[in-house]
């Protein structure tokens, strides 16, 4: 450790302090029995744990918080654990979305107004992940990420059933009488049974795997599975990284950059990732001044082939993923395609490329080689424009039905979701195979929060008819765990008087996904009428954070964060009130 560092340290504006100021921070820390000598200019690292019962996912994260501690001390540094919220997708309403920004700032506050030299961020969760790599890109101190890890594959009458995933099959198995209610209520035990996040690549893995192709996690990390020891074993070598990156000044900001950006859309499309890393990624990059924009997700993937087998898109789940070799062996396959910058720095301190030298994969049906590919390049997300989405929308491919990326349907138009959940088993729906579903007033300001509400169930009448998948557009987000041919973050949204908002039941809706288009064949004429007469629905929240929230947010293709909190606030020490 260099000794020169301890003056200077951030921390020690609080615990070197002289007088009456010093005195008051050391001796109230003390009453928790920590010994003189921890004041002494060591690194202080906080531990932000959003470890919740009210978030399952991330309920064992107390347990993963004491495995840093470990590292922490053994390294040299102090480590003091303190809670943060927990945006649990699964108990969460409206929608766990509508608090990623309230953590992001609680996160920033936070880190920013504690003695702290670096910190060491535990998520679980959805929302967790990009809200606690937000506010600690806004302070820019040094930071590891540890998320909390995947279930073990959930087993259901012999075969592997993956957490979310199954919901939807099971759903429409009841719905066609394949399932009786207590056949559902039995395999939902079978399907969450043990500790962790979702083990499909929904987002909470999705997320988990961007951190590391960030540069954020220590590699390897995402995918070990929540109860397996390994993931305490690296949890351990976060806390003791975390003190080196203090001495090194390995902030943030030095990790991510253009190329760590580039490098995880690119592995985004390689795993079969959630769509809601779009969100997630272009906000990140707002609070770090990198410009990433829509149209990056779209050419930078079209090269990429998706070569990890996992549900929804394919076969397996995240603990298969994790055996077979997990994200080093996709980043070192991917390097081999010259698809990723290779010398971009980590947390570990080296680069990309030498992260994953030693990378193997142990089954090449769970990740597949570029000559190979579960799936061949340009099945990745796509970025869509036309005059129903002049800001964008996404849809992703690997989901999709392929008979339906070129459609051309009527509309049956709902504006919300619970408007077409009322009706959605009425044997007199007035829908068919071809029909195109619209739910709008479910954007970032329309809900408000843009909750996973996409990919609604198809009509009863259709899946008693056989029919596996429709098109389906809408101005909010999908489940990562969820499949189908669905359109989502169109933007503007409708509440703001997007296009949208001004479609009627059977206009004509054209998707053309392979020219990237998601038009309404209607005249401009008509739709400039239209406009005219469009009112703009009444404030629902006048006060608190939700309206605080629909005032602030920025529209689904700025990533919906908060306009004020664009950029880094830096690190500085508050003035001292003692």
């Amino acid at each position: 450790m260099n000794d020169g560092n301890r003056t200077s340290r951030r921390s020690q504006a609080w615990f070197g302090a002289s007088g009456r100021g010093g005195m008051v921070y050391r001796s109230w820390m003390r009453n928790q029995g920590f010994g003189h000598e921890v004041f002494d200019g060591r690194p202080v690292i906080g531990i932000a744990t959003s470890a919740s019962e009210l978030a399952p996912c991330n309920a064992h994260l107390t347990r993963v918080a004491e495995a840093v501690k470990r590292g922490v001390w053994q390294a040299g540094g102090f480590p003091l654990q303190f809670p943060t919220m927990a945006t649990g997708e699964t108990l969460m309403r409206p929608t766990a979305m509508l608090y990623r920004n309230l953590m992001a700032m609680e996160v920033e506050e936070l880190i920013r107004a504690n003695p702290l030299d670096g910190v060491v961020l535990l998520s679980g969760c959805d929302k967790t992940t990009p809200a606690m790599l937000m506010g600690a890109a806004s302070v820019d101190l040094p930071s590891v990420m540890v998320t909390g890890g995947p279930m073990l594959n959930g087993k259901y009458r012999g075969k592997d059933v993956g957490s979310g995933t199954h919901v939807w099959k099971f759903e429409e198995d009841l719905k066609t009488g394949r399932m009786t209610e207590e056949e559902c209520f039995f395999a939902e035990g079978c399907m969450a049974r043990s500790n962790g996040h979702c083990m499909t690549m929904g987002t909470a893995s999705t997320m988990a795997c961007m951190a590391e192709a960030l540069g954020m996690q220590l590699p390897g990390s995402a995918a070990w599975p929540a109860v397996d020891s390994r993931r305490m074993e690296i949890a351990q070598s976060a806390g003791q990284r975390i003190v080196a990156m203090v001495e090194e000044e390995l902030r943030p900001s030095r990790i991510l950059t253009r190329e760590a950006f580039e490098n995880a859309i690119r592995v985004n499309a390689a795993i079969g990732g959630s769509t809601n890393a779009i969100i997630h990624l272009t906000a990140l990059a707002g609070r770090v001044g990198v410009d990433l924009g829509l149209e990056d997700f779209d050419e930078l993937v079209r090269a990429v082939p998706t070569l990890v087998n996992l549900m929804p898109s394919g076969t397996y789940l995240m603990e298969d993923f994790c055996y077979a070799g997990g994200l080093p062996a996709v980043m070192a396959e991917l390097l081999r395609g010259e698809l990723l910058h290779g010398e971009q720095i980590t947390v570990t301190g080296r680069g990309v490329a030498e992260n994953v030298a030693d990378a193997e994969n142990d089954n090449t049906d769970v990740i597949t080689g570029l000559d190979a590919p579960f799936q061949p390049a340009g099945t990745g997300t796509a970025v869509l424009r036309g005059n129903l989405c002049p800001d964008g929308a996404v849809i992703k491919q690997s989901a999709a039905s392929p008979h339906l990326l070129t459609h051309r349907g009527p509309a049956r138009v709902f504006d919300s979701p619970e408007a077409y959940h009322a009706v959605a088993d009425d044997p007199e729906l007035d829908v068919d195979e071809n029909t195109v579903i619209v739910i709008r007033n479910a954007g970032p300001r329309g809900y408000p929060g843009m909750p996973e509400v996409s990919n609604v169930p198809l009509p009863a009448k259709l899946l008693k008819a056989g029919v596996t998948d429709m098109v389906r557009v809408c101005d909010g987000r999908m489940s990562g765990t969820g499949y189908g041919t669905v359109v989502l973050h169109v933007a503007p949204e409708a509440a703001v008087g997007g296009p949208l908002a001004l479609v009627r039941d059977g206009d004509v809706v054209v998707l053309d996904v392979p020219n990237r288009t998601l038009d309404l064949d209607v005249d401009d004429a008509e739709l400039t009428r239209r406009r005219e007469a469009w009112k703009a629905p009444a404030e629902r929240h006048t006060s608190g954070y939700a309206w605080l929230y629909t005032q602030h947010v920025e529209q689904a293709d700025r990533g919906a964060d908060f306009g004020f909190l664009r950029g880094s606030r830096g690190h500085e020490v508050p003035r001292d009130s003692h």
